[in-house]
């Protein structure tokens, strides 16, 4: 498509006052008026012409095919074949859970090909669909310009990060009870004794032997095996609130980063982990398999999980995957509540849930309740914010220690230190022999 400029335009209005003063003052100079017209027209016309034409350029598009969500993904543009060395500017047209890429402007020099970067931001997990590149250029007087609009067809899946797991992984490699390739005997708080060792000072008193030791005569401690081939379920809340944003992405996604990270590492000791979605219906099912090539269905399987609107039906979510799980598993449950009126189907569900099962009751601490609460009384709205702050916070706390009073292990923690935490409450739980 060829169009005129802002400033061919302009040159047009310019030049009209003039024609308009010469019939005005010498009715019989239609002439020149038509001929003046005519120029303007021509000059138009021959910008268009002079202008680089798209079928002599040579344009080429590039696109990540999988980017970690909240990271910045670029497409790479690029044109050869310019004759005049016109300056081009591009956006792309695309769909899906992206924002709008912003207007890149280069120039394409001669015999050489000219290369940008169009950045494509993207908080939200889905498909990102490139529909099609718009090039605009203008001519060498500035007065025509020519839009293009190239399809692309082109997709990008936007999955979850994983790079702080592999980020993790040397951390996490260097502990004791990760296996090797060779046999290792790790010892623990676990249910399967392992043998009998001499009672030494800052041993826990409760596992002494009375029997051996009154025989031998020494105290005599017992040691037991750390168990594996528990079933692990990382249950994910998809309800309304989860889909809140903090810290650039949303809740669900912060859940998903620390149930993956929890996830390797349960396979890596050799036990069953699973994954389980739901808000007002179930969303996502995968039972729980052992072995590392369960993982990358793990990641797949979050990949699914989508944003919805809904309020979660804790009653149907919870009792149907309590059905589902036939022995006794470790529910770590990805979840976000507002005050104990709205919580309180939740307690009974996870009450029922916590009679068969270990169960994880998993929140993300927002940093914005907790600056309200503390912030400094400078005004009266500010002292009215801190009160509303504070009870807020004051009510998660109740929620948290009826659930504790449960046998329920809460765990509440920013989303930076979320995975990190809920490793080390998993191994904590499992040393203990509490699966």
């Amino acid at each position: 498509m060829i169009r005129p400029t802002l400033r061919a335009a302009l040159g047009f209005g310019a030049i009209l006052p003039i024609a308009l003063l010469a019939l005005m003052t010498r009715p019989g100079s239609w002439p020149f008026v038509v001929g003046l017209a005519a120029f303007a027209l021509g000059v138009v016309v021959l910008d268009a012409a002079l202008g680089q034409r798209l079928g002599g350029l040579n344009i080429a598009a590039t696109a990540p095919p999988r980017v970690y969500v909240g990271a910045k993904l670029g497409l790479f543009v690029s044109i050869a074949g310019a004759v005049r060395a016109p300056r081009f500017e591009a956006i792309l047209e695309v769909k899906g859970p992206a924002g709008p890429p912003p207007l890149a402007s280069f120039r394409a020099r001669p015999d050489q090909r000219a290369e940008t970067e169009i950045p494509i931001s993207s908080d939200r997990r889905g498909v990102v669909g490139v529909e099609a590149l718009w090039l605009r250029w203008r001519g060498p007087l500035g007065l025509a310009e020519r839009i293009a609009r190239i399809a692309l067809n082109a997709r990008i899946e936007i999955v979850p990060d994983i790079r702080s797991i592999q980020q993790n992984a040397i951390r996490f490699d260097n502990r004791e009870f990760i296996d090797g390739q060779k046999v290792e005997r790790q010892r623990g708080e676990g249910a399967e004794f392992d043998a009998l060792r001499e009672h030494m000072p800052g041993m826990d008193n409760r596992f002494i032997d009375w029997k051996q030791s009154a025989k031998h005569r020494k105290l005599f401690s017992k040691e037991f095996k750390i168990e594996r081939n528990h079933q692990i379920v990382l249950a994910y809340d998809t309800g309304r609130l989860m889909a809140e944003p903090l810290g650039g992405l949303a809740r669900l996604d912060h859940a998903i980063h620390a149930g993956l990270q929890l996830g390797w590492v349960s396979l890596r000791t050799g036990d069953f982990v699973g994954s389980y979605g739901f808000d007002a219906r179930l969303r996502h099912y995968l039972s729980p398999t052992r072995g590392m090539r369960a993982f990358a269905h793990l990641q797949r399987g979050a990949t699914e999980l989508g944003y919805f609107s809904e309020e979660t039906n804790y009653t149907l979510g919870l009792a149907e995957l309590n059905a589902r799980l036939k022995r006794r598993a470790l529910v770590v449950l990805f979840t976000e509540f507002v005050d104990t009126t709205t919580a309180q189907l939740l307690l009974d569900s996870v009450q029922r849930m916590a009679n068969r099962h270990a169960v994880v009751f998993v929140t993300i601490a927002d940093p914005f309740i907790a600056a309200t609460a503390d912030a400094a009384p400078k005004d009266f709205l500010t002292v009215a914010r801190a009160l509303v702050a504070g009870d807020f916070a004051r009510e998660r706390g109740i929620v948290r220690e009826r659930l504790q009073r449960m046998g329920v292990h809460c765990l509440e923690a920013p989303a930076r230190g979320l995975a990190v935490s809920l490793v080390n409450r998993y191994l904590a739980i499992k040393q203990r022999g509490l699966l």
